[in-house]
């Protein structure tokens, strides 16, 4: 069963100049703006790999609390950040890295079981396999 999921951009103008807006299918982004300033100069708005970010963490999230719950371990708290790296290579830009940040609380986990399973969630989770990049990953388990 394949699922599809939409995203949508509309852009007005020049690169540097022009202005877009992304929208989600549900509704959680609706033309939220974005365009060169805030890709490349930090400025407000959103940006193609703060999205992508997000859905690297959210997806490795549920990953790991997939692979947790099959190991019959119950998290009490996951947090994950993605850093999306895009650096200027030959012939324009490119996505080259990106650093997952985990950290979690879950009770009766020890440190093996923990790393096994986080990365097994790195290598399963669907947006992983998505990127070319070198995905790197620091997972601590934490206690109460």
């Amino acid at each position: 069963m394949a699922i599809v999921r939409r995203g949508t951009a509309v852009w007005h103008g020049g690169l540097k100049d022009g202005q877009g807006a992304l929208s989600t299918q549900s509704g959680a982004l609706k033309e939220y703006p974005y365009g060169f300033a805030s890709r490349f100069e930090g400025r407000p708005g959103s940006n193609p790999e703060e999205l992508l970010a997000a859905a690297h963490a959210g997806c490795f999230t549920m990953a790991l609390t997939l692979m947790l719950g099959e190991a019959k371990l119950m998290a009490q708290e996951i947090r994950t950040t993605a850093d999306v790296t895009l650096d200027r290579v030959e012939g324009g830009y490119a996505i080259t890295a990106v650093r997952l940040t985990l950290r979690a609380n879950i009770l009766g986990a020890d440190a093996k079981t923990f790393s096994a399973l986080a990365n097994q969630a790195k290598a399963g989770c669907p947006v992983s396999k998505l990127f070319k990049a070198d995905i790197s990953l620091d997972a601590a388990l934490e206690s109460t």
